[in-house]
């Protein structure tokens, strides 16, 4: 028997119901609105007087970790359970990343991530954030480790990953053709990251993305639009922000959204193992971190990731910025689907996977369901 839902405030990704219904078992079979809703033998869940606003599940392609767990901590048991405890903030496909450190290290890691990926399909794929990216702009990222782009490497860890690096973050100015053509001829999303490069130098590479946009870069100067610039200004490029107001505040999110538009613009957590577990000493890539008041720094200060969560930067976006809630969604969810080529995600309409949230009238998160099934939010 499917399960039905009615009465809903529907965002379907690609159009609005302000009283839909959709019909699903592990995928959906219908949806749209109440006035060609038939009913047959469901079991019906009516959200006339409870006023449920329905999206689709969100899809956060950049989050090293989070619950006490990390990627890098590469044990298939420990990244699985991480990618399940993701469902506590609405995000129902995940793309675990790695940092940047020893060659052994992230090996290990891109292994770990293809055995737990075999048996848990909310793992859409790997990001690869470094180890090719500038000594200029390390961020967190810890130098020692950082290498020149190498193709040969990077095919190798292809092959160990079971092909599922999907999206690397990297520094142009320091990468060759090889290295470039390897991710177009694979369908992995170019990321500039961690970059030094001038607009001009940028014009001669191929990335078709930016890692946390403003963050860890070369940025917006009057004689040299920097990374920044250019990330801003080309519609070539598919930026992603993190929304918590610190890493990037309300005006310059503002900014972005007005000058890239709702289309253009990806919502990432990027978060690190504290998520979740409040003020205190954490750990990142081998470095102590500190947590307080919802910020995590390096012991110089330096900003450590983040603590967000994803039904939180969806929030942020609308409070931050003139985005409204189908703004949110295209940036939560349907871009992503896009851009990684998964046809699956990023939408309620008939014939993709249940994936979908539930919030109340004040945007806080009620209920997650993946694949049909509701997620516990304990």
């Amino acid at each position: 028997m499917a399960t039905v839902l009615t009465h809903l405030d529907l965002y379907t990704g690609s159009q609005h119901f302000a009283d839909g219904f959709i019909r699903l078992d592990k995928q959906i079979l219908a949806s749209g609105a109440m006035a060609d809703f038939t009913p047959l033998a469901d079991d019906v869940v009516d959200a006339r007087y409870t006023g449920m606003t329905v999206v689709p599940g969100f899809i956060d392609t950049h989050m090293h970790g989070g619950y006490g767990l990390d990627t890098m901590d590469a044990d298939p048991a420990k990244i699985d359970a991480l990618v399940n405890f993701e469902l506590r903030e609405g995000t129902t496909t995940v793309l675990p990343t790695t940092m940047t450190q020893s060659i052994a290290n992230i090996e290990a890691a891109l292994v770990a991530v293809d055995e737990a990926a075999q048996t848990n399909p909310r793992i859409a794929g790997i990001h690869l954030e470094g180890p090719f990216i500038s000594h200029d702009f390390p961020g967190a990222q810890p130098a020692e480790f950082i290498i020149k782009p190498d193709a040969e490497l990077l095919a190798r860890w292809y092959e160990l990953a079971g092909g599922r690096i999907k999206m690397v973050t990297y520094a142009p100015e320091e990468a060759d053709a090889a290295f470039e053509q390897f991710m177009v001829d694979h369908d992995i999303v170019a990321s500039m990251g961690h970059t030094n490069a001038t607009s001009a130098q940028l014009a001669d590479h191929t990335m078709t993305h930016v890692t946390h946009l403003y963050n860890a870069q070369r940025g917006l100067h009057h004689r040299e639009p920097g990374v920044t610039g250019y990330a801003l200004l080309h519609d070539t490029i598919q930026g992603e922000v993190i929304a918590d107001g610190l890493h990037v505040v309300p005006d310059m999110l503002e900014l972005a959204f007005r000058l890239k538009g709702p289309h253009k613009l990806n919502l990432v957590t990027d978060s690190m193992r504290a998520k979740g577990l409040g003020d205190g000493q954490s750990e990142l890539g081998g470095q102590t971190v500190w947590v307080k008041d919802k910020q995590a720094r390096l012991a110089d200060g330096t900003l450590a990731g983040s603590v967000l969560t994803l039904d939180e930067a969806f929030a942020n976006i609308q409070k931050f910025t003139t985005a409204d809630i189908q703004d949110a969604v295209q940036m939560s969810s349907v871009n992503q689907a896009r851009e990684l080529n998964l046809p699956q995600k990023g939408g309620l309409e008939a014939g993709k996977d249940a994936d979908f949230n539930i919030f109340n009238t004040e945007l806080q998160l009620q209920a997650t369901y993946s694949y049909g099934e509701l997620a516990a939010h304990d």
